[in-house]
């Protein structure tokens, strides 16, 4: 992911740590797809709302931020820890030769499954490898991978992680997502050694070097060929590392953007075709690169105040980091539902973040949570899948949605504790509306009743529902119309 200074748009959970420093800007003039198939799958992941978002790699073992600590920036998410930090070089050669000691054992995907299914997610985003340029899959383009002879784990029957990962989820019908990292700095074609690496970005001129650009540029197109051939149908190619990108496409209102350099053209038109050609239908996010290979946009860490005019998705972590760290301070579930009823009622899907440890497992905490948002799902979730965004989307603590494919509203009266304490007048301002022909609240059976005058719909909460409703961090409202 990328680290800049950021501010949430709206503030609706506070984060720490290295999360805090992670900013993703929505980018500028948005191109619809016009193939069939890719608007009919982006369709059918609109619909999904809620999935499932891993990084991963040999970092884990030291608990640092994901790849950045080997990047030569002065930023607050690139700063070396450890007996290593002193010199870049020894730093960098202790980093890539974690690679030896990387044994995942506890790794068991069918388990993640289970938890996220049970949590209501929909889809999965993998890092099949991130800017470090470990492989957690099986590449024939280059050694520093997982299933390498080096690899301590390679000699486990799982050690393909992301074919496994992918298996998993795919007999669960999870639609499946690769990451992959553009910039890779282990490779000689990116940061070539003749040069040190200056920063994040490519460190020579590739006008001056096309040849050794060519070459980068084919091992990235082989490596996505590889993962859209051998890996099971994949949905979506959700590629990092905005600053690889034509120089004619760099938005100079953007901070991070000024700072590239060279023409990091990578031909988005060539792998997109080979792409699609292997996955019809493939969804391709090139993050931040604004046109037609990227389907929807990404906001980071931040949730937009209205409605988009295109599909869109917020990736946040579970935790404050987005890789592995130990003690790593958790959201709430009371947070993550609150935080998806608020993405979902501006129109977005929510992208959760959860870093497997250096054991091929995660927190005990995470599983927890997606247990707690799993009961509140079973009964609320009707108003969260296959829905849309509806005016005045939001007023107070109160949340709108509306469903797809009938005439129904949902109204989240969202609780600041995991249990729900209701007013005895609920009301709500709907636009459009002239008639209502049935209120219910999930979870309870009681019949409730309600009053509609000019848009203005008052619902009287019984005095048994108002503090003993057995209803946690939610209260959801189905009206009928």
């Amino acid at each position: 992911m990328k680290k800049t200074q950021f501010l949430f748009l709206l503030m609706l959970v506070f984060c720490t740590g290295n999360a805090l420093a992670q900013e993703h800007q929505m980018s500028k003039g948005y191109v619809a797809p016009t193939d069939p198939l890719v608007k009919a799958n982006l369709k059918k992941w609109q619909g999904l709302k809620f999935g499932l978002f891993m990084h991963w790699g040999t970092y884990s073992q030291w608990g640092v931020v994901e790849s950045w600590s080997i990047c030569p920036e002065d930023e607050g998410w690139t700063q070396r820890k450890g007996p290593y930090s002193s010199d870049y070089n020894t730093y960098k050669k202790a980093y890539e030769n974690l690679q030896t000691t990387f044994n995942p054992v506890k790794f068991d995907p069918e388990k993640w499954v289970k938890a996220a299914k049970y949590a209501g997610m929909k889809y999965v985003v993998f890092t099949t490898k991130h800017h470090d340029g470990f492989s957690m899959f099986d590449t024939k383009q280059t050694d520093y991978k997982v299933t390498s002879a080096k690899t301590a784990f390679s000699s486990n029957p799982k050690s393909n992680v992301t074919k496994e990962i992918f298996k998993a989820f795919s007999k669960d019908n999870f639609m499946i997502g690769a990451y992959f990292s553009k910039p890779d700095w282990h490779s000689e074609d990116y940061w070539w050694p003749y040069f040190p690496p200056k920063d994040r970005n490519v460190n020579y001129a590739p006008a001056k070097h096309p040849e050794k650009w060519q070459k980068f540029k084919d091992f990235t197109y082989n490596q996505i060929g590889e993962l859209m051939t051998d890996y099971g149908k994949v949905d979506i190619l959700w590629l990092d590392g905005g600053w690889v990108r034509p120089k004619s496409t760099i938005d100079t209102t953007v901070d991070w953007q000024k700072a590239i350099t060279f023409n990091q053209d990578i031909d988005m038109p060539r792998i997109a075709a080979m792409a699609r050609q292997k996955q019809p239908g493939l969804i391709v996010v090139d993050r931040t690169v604004a046109g037609q290979y990227e389907n929807y946009t990404t906001p980071e860490q931040q949730v937009p105040n209205e409605p988009l005019d295109h599909p869109w998705e917020s990736c946040i972590t579970m935790g404050n980091s987005w890789s592995y760290v130990p003690g790593d301070k958790y959201k709430t579930a009371n947070e993550v539902i609150n935080l998806l009823i608020k993405i979902v009622s501006r129109g977005g899907n929510l992208l959760m973040n959860i870093g497997p440890g250096p054991d091929g497992d995660w927190d005990p905490v995470a599983y927890s949570r997606l247990q707690q948002i799993g009961d509140w799902m079973k009964i609320n979730g009707e108003g969260i899948y296959n829905s849309t965004s509806v005016a005045p989307y939001s007023e107070g603590n109160v949340y709108y949605t509306k469903a797809l494919n009938n005439n129904t509203l949902y109204a989240f009266y969202s609780s600041t504790r995991d249990v729900v304490e209701l007013p005895s007048t609920i009301t709500l301002h709907l636009k459009d509306i002239s008639k209502i022909k049935a209120v219910t609240l999930l979870g309870s059976k009681q019949k409730l009743k309600w009053k509609l005058t000019n848009g203005v719909v008052n619902i009287s909460i019984p005095a048994n529902l108002q503090a003993k409703n057995n209803l946690t961090q939610a209260a959801v409202f189905k009206m009928s119309y």
